[in-house]
C-alpha cells in the first residue's frame, strides 16, 4: 500500500474520496491487509487518447488469480507494470480469464494484445485463453486472429521462435444473463445495462471469498447497478463526469450523468464507489465531482490507472 492507513481512514470517515495523485501511482484502498481480494484497475480512460488514462480494463486478482474484466488499449503492458509494482508473484503472461462488457472499440482495442503478446512472451507454457462476451465477440476473435494468420505462420514455422508449437488457443463463450463464470475462486454473474445503442451490454458482479465487487460497464439509463450492489463491497462505475445540465444529449442516453450516478450510489450503498472510464481533467469534470460531494454521502474515489483496492 502507497498509502498511510491513518489517512485513508480519515478520507474515508469524511463521506468522499476524489484522489489526488500523480499518474500511474497505485493506491490501496479499504484497509485490511490480509484481504484475499484485490480490485487492479489497469485502465480507466475512454475512448479519448488520455496518455495518462489507457483504456478501459480491470483485474479482479484472488491470491495471485487474476480475472479480467474488459481489454483496452495497453492492458498487457499495465499488467506487467502493476506486476512490477508486487501486486503478486506473477508473470505478465498470466491473464487467461477475461470477460468483455461490450464490444466498443475502447473496450476491446486490447483484445489482439491480449491474445498475441501472452502467447509470444508465455515460452512452452501457452494456456488457453477463456474470454466471455456479448453475442458477436466470436466473430471479433475470429477476425483478430485471421488478421494475424501470417504472424502466426512466421512464429510457429520452420526457424520461428515457437517452431512446431500451436497457434494461440482463443476459446470465446458468449454469454446471456446469469451466472457466467465459476471456480473454487470466484462466481461471475453477467446482468443487462443499457448502453444507449448498443445491442448487447453486460455489467458484472464478482463474488470472491471475502469481497462482493460489482462493475457497471458502460451504462446509461435506466439502470440495473444497484440492484446488483445492495451494499456491496466495490461498485465500479462510469460516468460522473458531467452534471445532467451540461451533459450531451449523447452522453445522458449513453452513459451516467452525476444526478444519476449519486441515485444509484445511493440505492446501491456500497463501502466504496470507485469511478472508471474517466474524461481527462477539466473544469466540467471537476464541477462534476463537487456536485457528486454534494449529492451523494457515501465514500468513492475517481481512479486512476495502476491503483489498487483491497
Amino acid at each position: 500500500m502507497t498509502r498511510p492507513l491513518a489517512r485513508l481512514a480519515l478520507a474515508v470517515s469524511l463521506g468522499a474520496i476524489i484522489a489526488q495523485r500523480s499518474p500511474g501511482q497505485a493506491a490501496a484502498r479499504g484497509v485490511p491487509s490480509a484481504s484475499r481480494t484485490k480490485l487492479v484497475m489497469l485502465g480507466t480512460g475512454t475512448p479519448v487518447a488520455d496518455p495518462d488514462r489507457f483504456g478501459p480494463a480491470v483485474v479482479v486478482l484472488v491470491d495471485s488469480t487474476p480475472y479480467l474484466f474488459d481489454a483496452g488499449i495497453g492492458v498487457v503492458r499495465r499488467w506487467a507494470q502493476a506486476l512490477r509494482g508486487g501486486i503478486a508473484p506473477l508473470g505478465p503472461a498470466t491473464l487467461h480469464t477475461a470477460f468483455i462488457t461490450h464490444l466498443h472499440s475502447d473496450h476491446t482495442l486490447g483484445l489482439p494484445e491480449l491474445i498475441f503478446t501472452t502467447w509470444t512472451i508465455s515460452g512452452n507454457a501457452r494456456a488457453p485463453l477463456d474470454v466471455y462476451g456479448p453475442p458477436g465477440l466470436a466473430a471479433m476473435n475470429t477476425h483478430v486472429l485471421a488478421a494475424w494468420s501470417e504472424d502466426i505462420a512466421i512464429r510457429t514455422g520452420e526457424g520461428g521462435e515457437g517452431a512446431g508449437e500451436r497457434p494461440p488457443v482463443v476459446r470465446t463463450h458468449e454469454i446471456e444473463p446469469g451466472v457466467v463464470y465459476r471456480d473454487s475462486l470466484v462466481t461471475v454473474t453477467a446482468f443487462v445495462v443499457h448502453h444507449g445503442t448498443v445491442p448487447h451490454a453486460f455489467g458484472y458482479r464478482i463474488q470472491t471469498p471475502d469481497k462482493v465487487i460489482v462493475l457497471s460497464g458502460d451504462a446509461g439509463p435506466p439502470s440495473t447497478v444497484a440492484e446488483q450492489c445492495r451494499g456491496c463491497d466495490i461498485l465500479v462505475h462510469e460516468g460522473g463526469t458531467f452534471t445532467a445540465a451540461e451533459a450531451t444529449d449523447y452522453f445522458r442516453h449513453f452513459h451516467t450523468t452525476v444526478e444519476a450516478l449519486a441515485e444509484i450510489a445511493t440505492a446501491a450503498h456500497p463501502k466504496l464507489l470507485v469511478l472508471y472510464h474517466q474524461r481527462p481533467a477539466s473544469p466540467a469534470a471537476e464541477r462534476a465531482y463537487a456536485r457528486l460531494r454534494q449529492l451523494y454521502a457515501g465514500p468513492f474515489v475517481v481512479s486512476r490507472d495502476l491503483d489498487v483496492y483491497r
